[in-house]
C-alpha cells in the first residue's frame, strides 16, 4: 500500500476495507486470550496466494500493542525508544487537518507493537509445506527478517542471505499445547530462541 499527498480529514481508514475482506474469509481468525499487557491493535494483515483453481493459501495476521505497565499507560517505561527523526515525525503537526484514525495511529507508534503476533492460515491442499510446524517456522523467519534484522546482524534487505539466522523445523517443540476456546489443544512452539 502506498500513500502520497495529503489525506483529507474525512479520508476513510484503509483498515476498514481490509477488515471487511477478512470478515468474508471462510474460516475463523484465532487471536490471543485477553490479558492486561496486550491489546489487539486493530491491524489485520491478510495474505493470499493461489493458482488457476483459485486461492490455495489464505492467511490473516493480528498485531498486538504491548503495555508494559497496563495500570499506567503514561508510564515512560512503556514507550518505544525512538530516534530523533522518528520522534519528530510523530510529533510534527502539519498545517492541515488529518483524519482521527491517522492521528491515533501516529500516536500509537510511541508504544511497542508486536507485529503480526498471531497468524491464522487456511490451505486448500494439505502437504508437507502446510503442517503447523512448517508454517510456524515460515512465520518466525518472516518476523525475524522484517523486524529483527539489526539485532540479528543482518544487512538491510528483503532476505536472510546466507541462511545463518534462519530458524528451522528442528527448533519446533511439537508436543506443546495451547488454550483454544477454553480447551487445551495440541500445538507447536519455538521456545528456545532468544528473539522468538
Amino acid at each position: 500500500m502506498q500513500f502520497a499527498g495529503v489525506i483529507p480529514e474525512d479520508g476513510p481508514d484503509p483498515q476498514l476495507e481490509i477488515d471487511a475482506r477478512v470478515r468474508s474469509l471462510p474460516f475463523a481468525i484465532v487471536g490471543l486470550e485477553p490479558q492486561p499487557t496486550l491489546e489487539d491493535a486493530g491491524l489485520v494483515s491478510p495474505q493470499e496466494s493461489g493458482d488457476q483453481r483459485g486461492p490455495s493459501q489464505v492467511s490473516a495476521a493480528l498485531s498486538y500493542q504491548l503495555w508494559r505497565n497496563p495500570a499506567d499507560r503514561e508510564d515512560p517505561i512503556i514507550l518505544v525508544k525512538l530516534d530523533e527523526a522518528s520522534r519528530a515525525a510523530i510529533e510534527h503537526e502539519p498545517p492541515w487537518p488529518r483524519p482521527a484514525w491517522l492521528v491515533e495511529r501516529a500516536q500509537r507508534m510511541r508504544y511497542p507493537l508486536l507485529w503480526e503476533t498471531v497468524r491464522t492460515t487456511w490451505n486448500r491442499d494439505a502437504s508437507g509445506d502446510t503442517t503447523v510446524q512448517r508454517l510456524l517456522v515460515e512465520h518466525t523467519n518472516y518476523i525475524l527478517m522484517n523486524q529483527y534484522r539489526e539485532p540479528l546482524g543482518l544487512e538491510p534487505g528483503p532476505t536472510i542471505v546466507d541462511g545463518a539466522m534462519e530458524r528451522h523445523q528442528s527448533a519446533v517443540n511439537s508436543v506443546a499445547t495451547a488454550r483454544l476456546d477454553g480447551m487445551e489443544v495440541p500445538a507447536a512452539e519455538i521456545d528456545t530462541d532468544p528473539f522468538v
